[in-house]
């Protein structure tokens, strides 16, 4: 019965299409206003980001909004603070 060898750098080491390492896909960001749980309550790691985002941009936001409320303010924040990773 033949073994298998592991699989070579860069080849994937099942069928699934998972790849760890690999140049990423330009199409797995999902519009927040499509996230199922949007409307929940931004979490307390995006809130804590919000804060140093927003005291870092000058502005004051609502601490009442929701997870893709919260995101879409991170996005422009980051954008507009240099912390875009650009």
């Amino acid at each position: 019965m033949p073994t298998e060898e592991p699989a070579a750098a860069g080849q994937r080491a099942n069928d699934s299409g998972d790849v760890l390492g690999g140049p990423r896909p330009t199409t797995t960001e999902k519009d927040p206003s499509d996230w199922v749980t949007g409307d929940e309550p931004m979490t307390g790691a995006q809130r804590s980001y919000l804060d140093t985002l927003a005291r870092e941009a000058g502005e004051e936001l609502s601490a009442d909004m929701t997870k893709a409320e919260a995101s879409e303010h991170i996005d422009r924040l980051q954008e507009r603070t240099g912390r875009d990773g650009t």
